[in-house]
């Protein structure tokens, strides 16, 4: 009764470039291993230190750990006695080769949509293309009575859907397309989609008007997907599908950077589909209606004036408050007075979702620990930010963030020291009262160096 709610952050194609290449020509095979990277097997499936589909990686959630198993081909440790069918009902079911089920950090709800083609593509592939590894992961151990595997059967008449995939003859080929991607494979509603009081999805197609309308993750706000018109014009409806086929092949696009979880899903799923894959998410994503805009949401108008001032009083450079002067010292430089950004290099802040969030924890991160785009085949530069936690104090943090959150057009709450402190303390960092002296020690809060 979970979900996933941890990917690791895996540099730039390191892991996935370990891959053993398999020798067989079987265009089944090689369609399997499209697949698995379409629905980013590899994420949940290999510890940092592992080999890849050999387990372990530990999937933090409200009940416990959860442990990734072992899917490659070793038939005592992985899934090499699977047969076709059982590796299905896995998929598209939650049910292993005993019977068991399986937790629902396993995005079997959305992967119920595969169509029996695709299945056995990616049998084919995990069977004859992926190395067996004889490697046992940590046993999954959950208190009562989240142990209680058969209590998972309620949890799946309630919330799984076990449908197949069925086109809709009121989109065209290439948006059915995308949305058999992204409600399938992708799984992006596993993270872009609220949740509810069981840890369920709140929805699992675009049907429904919460799905993929955006949830917050490991600290961090996974923005809403739903790009069509009608919302407050600063999110991704603002983008036209090349702007998104753009952000999903490189990480990259004339609005933002990627950063957080999504890192690893561009690094090794996205940035390896074809364009016209690409091209159909991108067509889907357009096609679901924008969440609407709130009542007290600002015109254009409204604000792009207060961009101006903002930007306007940036470069007078007079009577900064401390928040002010922080970010020209430390900000200015790549994001500009304006909080533009530069295309496919430093993010836009003004509008920017993550800058918005309810939860501030995601910029928190961002200027504590920097952040490293994923060198993908057409971008392959990486151009990180750096992380200011070794320059910036947490109240200093505290006023940098919420400056920037209340600037320009951005309209989000103010940020505590104490927040501040809270992602500092789960980076295993050491809070400062202030910047580090002229000497370079560092002085704490308690007076020690």
């Amino acid at each position: 009764m979970t979900t996933r709610y941890l990917i690791p952050l895996l540099a730039g194609g390191t892991l996935l470039s370990a891959m053993p290449a398999f020798a067989d020509n079987d265009d089944i095979v090689k369609r399997g291993a499209y697949l698995a990277r379409a629905g980013d097997c590899v994420a949940c499936h290999s510890s940092p230190q592992g080999k890849p589909f050999a387990g372990g990686l530990g999937i933090e959630s409200p009940f416990g750990t959860i442990y990734s198993t072992n899917i490659t081909p070793d038939k005592e440790n992985g899934i090499g006695s699977y047969t076709e069918e059982q590796f299905a009902a896995a998929l598209r079911e939650g049910k292993r080769a005993d019977g068991a089920n399986l937790y629902p950090a396993m995005p079997y709800p959305s992967y119920a949509n595969l169509t029996d083609e695709d299945v056995h593509a990616l049998y084919a592939y995990f069977m004859q293309g992926v190395e067996p590894v004889a490697s046992q992961p940590p046993k999954t151990s959950l208190g009562f009575p989240f142990n209680q595997r058969w209590g998972i059967s309620a949890w799946n008449w309630l919330f799984a859907d076990a449908e197949p995939f069925t086109p809709q003859a009121s989109h065209d080929e290439l948006t059915e397309r995308g949305r058999y991607l992204v409600e399938g494979l992708g799984h992006c509603g596993s993270c872009h989609t609220p949740r509810g009081i069981a840890q369920q999805e709140k929805a699992l197609g675009g049907d429904s008007e919460a799905y993929l309308a955006g949830a917050n993750l490991n600290g961090w706000w996974a923005p809403s997907l739903r790009a069509g018109d009608g919302g407050d014009g600063q999110g991704i409806e603002s983008w036209d599908t090349q702007a998104i086929v753009d952000y999903l092949e490189t990480g990259r696009n004339v609005h933002a950077t990627v950063g957080g979880e999504m890192t690893s899903v561009i690094a090794h799923s996205t940035s390896y589909l074809s364009e016209r894959d690409l091209m159909g998410i991108a067509q889907y994503l357009k096609s679901l209606p924008a969440n609407p805009a709130s009542d007290d949401a600002a015109s254009t108008e409204v604000r792009e004036q207060a961009t101006d001032e903002t930007a306007a009083h940036l470069t007078a450079a007079k009577n900064l408050s401390e928040g002010e002067r922080l970010y020209v010292d430390n900000c200015a430089a790549c994001h500009f007075n304006a909080g533009e950004g530069a295309d496919r290099v430093f993010p836009q802040l003004d509008g920017n979702s993550l800058t918005n969030a309810e939860n501030p924890a995601g910029l928190i991160h961002t200027i504590l620990a920097g952040a490293r785009p994923p060198a993908t085949s057409k971008i392959p530069a990486q151009l990180p930010m750096p992380g200011f936690s070794w320059r910036l104090s947490d109240e200093e943090i505290a006023s940098l963030a919420t400056f920037v959150r209340g600037a320009w057009s951005n309209d989000a709450g103010p940020v505590t020291a104490e927040q501040v402190d809270e992602v500092r303390d789960a980076l295993g960092d050491t809070p400062l009262s202030r910047a580090p002296d002229p000497n370079g020690s560092l002085n704490h809060e308690d007076g020690d160096q």
